[in-house]
């Protein structure tokens, strides 16, 4: 009975959320209206980005989940009951300030729109980016980026035209100061003949030119608000091509961290890494800009390593439940705790899915 009132409630839920886009576009006049008008020409202000302010005396807590990926039935089973009770356990000992969530939210339309409920219930600022998979089994990805962006606590929003969805940023402040910058990006889907390096190559997409350039504005933009490079994390889905060379450079062939890397890494590999087939360049562009010191992505549900990498932590984020597939002990969430000066520490927090069952 529970189950079948939930369903219930999902489908009037879903109609509602199925007109509400269609009805925008029309009195918007189309899906362009959504996206901003940006040129690297204009100035970077403070109320382009999104503030959250942190406590005094105590580290800014972002709760980051990833890669939920449910289907509508799986959300209202066991999968859904191990999935939320993870979710709710993290929220609840945590207590973050900002919950993230890097990808593959979910993967079809009562599941998108009970995962919007749950989230917006904590009462807690979120934000999510897109994965490749966002937008399958609902009626388009703007159909959820729609719906993410007219939540009540939900600080997604479309971006600048054409760089995908939700390319938007968050400063973390304190005393009214920026201490931290939250970048989140789309790495989109699949490519076909990138032409990256002079290569033809297919696979999985990565941040677009246009996306680097955006970034690098918002970087010097915010530095000269604050008088000083602010530190700053990336959220993306897709891990950057770094993530092979930092792996192969941190590890001794059998998974053991090794030199410099015993003692600053953590975390495992259990898959290949399913980043773009190039380096596009946009790891460079974080280098010489120093402020971003931490990208956090998901997409490969059983990678959880954490390397600091040329002066760059590389994090997979923890897989939450067992959406399409995973391994039961590697499920849960990780925070990027940020500290009044601006530095970041990365967590995973690990929860055993028989604690969150029945």
């Amino acid at each position: 009975m529970k189950v079948a009132l939930k369903l219930v409630g999902l489908f009037f839920l879903t109609l509602a959320m199925t007109a509400a886009p269609l009805f925008g576009i029309i009195t918007h006049g189309g899906k362009n209206a959504f996206f901003e008008n940006w040129s690297p020409e204009q100035e970077f202000t403070e109320d382009y980005a999104f503030e959250v302010e942190k406590k005094p005396a105590k580290d800014f807590v972002v709760l980051n989940f990833t890669d939920i990926q449910l289907h509508n039935d799986e959300d209202v089973g066991e999968a859904g009951e191990l999935a939320w009770g993870t979710v709710d356990r993290l929220v609840k000992e945590l207590k973050p300030d900002l919950i993230t969530l890097t990808g593959d939210n979910a993967w079809q339309f009562l599941a998108y729109n009970d995962l919007i409920r749950q989230l917006d219930g904590y009462g807690i600022p979120w934000a999510p980016v897109m994965g490749n998979h966002d937008g399958q089994g609902t009626p388009s990805e703007f159909w959820c980026a729609y719906n993410l962006a007219k939540a009540k606590n939900c600080l997604f929003k479309f971006g600048p035209k054409d760089m995908g969805y939700g390319n938007y940023i968050i400063n973390i402040t304190e005393g009214g100061e920026i201490i931290h910058t939250l970048f989140m990006m789309d790495t989109h889907s699949d490519i076909e003949e990138d032409g990256v390096n002079g290569k033809k190559d297919s696979g999985y997409d990565n941040i677009w030119p246009n996306q680097m350039e955006w970034y690098q504005w918002a970087v010097k933009g915010i530095e000269k608000l604050r008088g000083e490079t602010v530190e700053s994390s990336i959220f993306i889905h897709i891990p950057l091509y770094e993530y092979r060379l930092a792996w192969n450079e941190a590890t001794d062939g059998n998974g053991n961290f090794v030199g410099e890397y015993a003692g600053t890494s953590f975390g495992v590999k259990h898959e290949g890494v399913c980043s773009a087939p190039e380096n596009n360049g946009f790891f460079s562009v974080l280098q010489d800009l120093g402020s971003t010191k931490n990208v956090l992505c998901g997409h490969d549900h059983i990678n959880n390593y954490s390397i600091p990498y040329q002066g760059i932590r590389l994090t997979y984020t923890l897989k939450t439940g067992s959406g399409c597939y995973w391994e039961p002990e590697l499920s849960g969430g990780t925070t990027l705790s940020i500290a009044s000066d601006g530095s970041a520490t990365v967590q995973h927090h690990y929860v055993d899915p028989a604690s969150v069952i029945g």
